[in-house]
């Protein structure tokens, strides 16, 4: 019997494993780096869409196991797993693991685009650490730092994103 093929993506994520791991379940900070929204919290039993509104997609999530601050494992279609794993910097190990159905493969393709797809979100999550988009904060809250940016007024004279000139 052949084994099921994976496609794993790993990075190190220099915040807490509560603040990352929440990241991951709470649908209000995942749709700042990856998914649009979502019909509802990752939370074991759930039954869950998550949609990628600017490209018209969306996808079936069944959330199997939820252990708190250190596992999730999803079934979308197939089995998806994050790990985070506690460093003794303050720091959290992320790794994400989709196993891929023989039957639904073509040559290892949907390996490589799980793998490519998973890295691209590990990545999109950590820079937006990085530029302080992403901080625990309550609705009541100041604007966060690129809305403060994107909202200076720039004085150098030269054209502004967005703006047109004629």
């Amino acid at each position: 019997m052949q084994s099921e093929p994976i496609a794993r993506a790993e990075m190190l994520i220099r915040k807490p494993a509560a603040v990352v791991f929440n990241a991951f379940v709470d649908p209000a900070i995942t749709s700042k780096f990856w998914f649009t929204r979502s019909s509802g919290r990752v939370e074991e039993g759930a039954d869950l869409i998550w949609y990628w509104d600017m490209y018209g997609a969306s996808a079936q999530v069944a959330v199997k196991v939820i252990e708190q601050d250190r596992r999730i494992l999803i079934e979308w279609p197939t089995p998806v797993e994050w790990l985070f794993t506690r460093q003794t910097d303050n720091t959290t190990f992320v790794s994400i693991t989709a196993s891929v159905s023989l039957e639904r493969m073509t040559k290892g393709r949907q390996a490589i685009d799980s793998m490519g797809g998973f890295s691209l979100v590990l990545a999109a999550a950590r820079h937006i650490w990085s530029m302080a988009l992403l901080k625990p904060h309550s609705r009541s809250q100041s604007r966060s730092a690129y809305e403060k940016w994107r909202l200076t007024p720039r004085s150098s004279g030269r054209p502004q994103v967005g703006t047109v000139h004629r």
